[in-house]
């Protein structure tokens, strides 16, 4: 399927290169094989591989995936109205990808989101061979997860692991379905975490991998040593059609907090505390006297009448943890919200005044918000901007109104227009809008997308017309 920016839909490479006189901290060495000579990884897989299923979908055909080019003559009014005999419209079936079962007691298996969009039938088969049908509980874009629930008839459930756990080093394994050829077993370590800015979904905190993770691998387990579920895996770097070793999967601990809202009520409804927020650059840090060692990100503004400002928040606190999880950035302060559904609480920690404080604040409805581009810097100025709808197909921030003769419209900015990413970086929302905009100085590229068509804007200062004396 899809899955790319020079990234698609799955990648990476590796061996796995174990000796039984070697051993590592929190990991344990392969079981030796039945002849006691090597170490294997055999009964790890055997345990685990049952849970990893192949995914078929039925899906129509249209000219598009054949040509990469929509033919009008497939649209059945224009035929109609052309005197054309109107055909039904032609379905494929194929190989999309992998999945995982989560639930054997629930039948509830989770994939990409990109696995199954444009599914009208889903097909399920277990490693046994048995095809069970397949029904969507609940899907979120945003983060590239979808839930599929089955028949829960004999079915084998992976543990589930804490992906807030991994160190860059450990070592793991990804099972899927490559190329449609069978269940496959790939291993190498963790090569990086907390990768974000990749263009790939509006909300990323992808593990990065060499194990070898390909097309067909979307929506499979990536799994450590133990046998349990760490991540789900979801792209890779593609090179030229060759194996670039960098593959990138949706850590559990994200996915798990979105399944459970899809299952329970089919879809994840994100809300918002209502501040703007800011790198916390070292001198801010200094300034504030923070401990040392401690991460955070700065809170610049509320908003009035918001969440934040009824939790007690304030401009100039540092946000260093949600719950008992860290903050490290802007980024991922902006995942850990996102999983908070409307309604729940969420418990901040705070660093204020030279002290530590913890503040409890409850998950608000998203509000329309409307920002003067002036605020963001001259390069900006002239447009207003806000979030996009809620419940909008594609995330970004949209054009409220551009004013004639100004930077903005003089640089190319219309009314309505979508931008979705800022110098190559993916936006969803204002507030990290603001962030991307606000570091460029002469000039910063915009991806916007206007009538259906993709668009690259480059926003620099325009000159003044030359003026003449009357």
């Amino acid at each position: 399927m899809k899955r790319s920016i020079t990234l698609v839909a799955a990648s990476a490479m590796a061996a796995l290169l174990l000796t039984p006189h070697i051993a590592y901290p929190g990991i344990p060495i392969p079981a030796a094989s039945e002849n006691g000579s090597v170490p294997t990884l055999a009964p790890v897989v055997k345990r685990i591989a049952p849970s990893v299923v192949s995914i078929t979908i039925r899906a129509p055909v249209s000219s598009a995936s054949r040509s990469g080019m929509p033919d009008p003559m497939d649209d059945p009014l224009l035929r109609s109205l052309l005197g054309a005999p109107v055909v039904p419209q032609q379905k494929q079936t194929f190989t999309a990808g992998s999945g995982v079962i989560i639930d054997a007691v629930k039948g509830l298996i989770v994939t990409n989101y990109h696995v199954i969009e444009d599914a009208d039938q889903i097909t399920v088969t277990l490693l046994d061979g048995r095809s069970l049908n397949g029904n969507l509980a609940g899907v979120d874009p945003d983060t590239d997860v979808a839930l599929i629930k089955v028949n829960p008839a004999n079915l084998t459930s992976i543990p589930l692991g804490d992906s807030d756990r991994l160190q860059v080093g450990d070592f793991v394994l990804a099972i899927g379905n490559p190329f449609g050829i069978g269940q496959t077993v790939t291993s190498g370590i963790v090569s990086g975490l907390k990768r974000n800015h990749m263009g790939l979904e509006g909300y990323e905190d992808f593990i990065q991998t060499d194990a070898s993770i390909n097309p067909g691998n979307s929506g499979g387990a990536l799994v450590n040593l133990r046998g349990e579920l760490v991540g789900i895996n979801a792209a890779i770097v593609d090179v030229k059609g060759g194996n670039a070793g960098i593959g990138f999967a949706i850590p559990i601990n994200m996915v798990r907090a979105i399944a459970g809202q899809l299952e329970k009520y089919g879809a994840v409804a994100r809300g918002e505390l209502g501040f703007t927020l800011a790198t916390l650059l070292p001198s801010e840090a200094a300034k504030r006297k923070l401990p040392a060692a401690t991460s955070g990100v700065l809170i610049t503004k509320i908003d009035p009448q918001s969440a934040a400002e009824r939790a007690g928040l304030k401009a100039g606190d540092v946000v260093t943890s949600v719950g008992a999880a860290p903050v490290k950035e802007v980024s991922d302060l902006r995942n850990k919200l996102a999983l908070v559904r409307i309604g729940d609480p969420v418990n901040l920690t705070i660093f204020r005044n030279g002290q530590s404080l913890a503040v409890r604040a409850v998950m608000d409805e998203p509000v329309w918000k409307a920002l003067d581009g002036n605020q963001i810097g001259e390069l900006l100025d002239g447009a207003v901007f806000t979030n996009t709808p809620a419940g909008a197909v594609e995330k970004g921030v949209q054009v409220a109104t551009v004013r004639a003769s100004s930077n903005a419209w003089a640089s190319g900015l219309r009314e309505g227009d979508l931008i979705t990413a800022v110098n190559n970086k993916r936006i969803i929302g204002l507030d990290q809008f603001t962030a991307e905009a606000g570091r460029a100085a002469d000039a910063m590229s915009l991806d916007v997308v206007r009538e259906g068509e993709k668009l690259l804007l480059t926003i620099k200062l325009q000159q003044s017309p030359p003026k003449s004396k009357g």
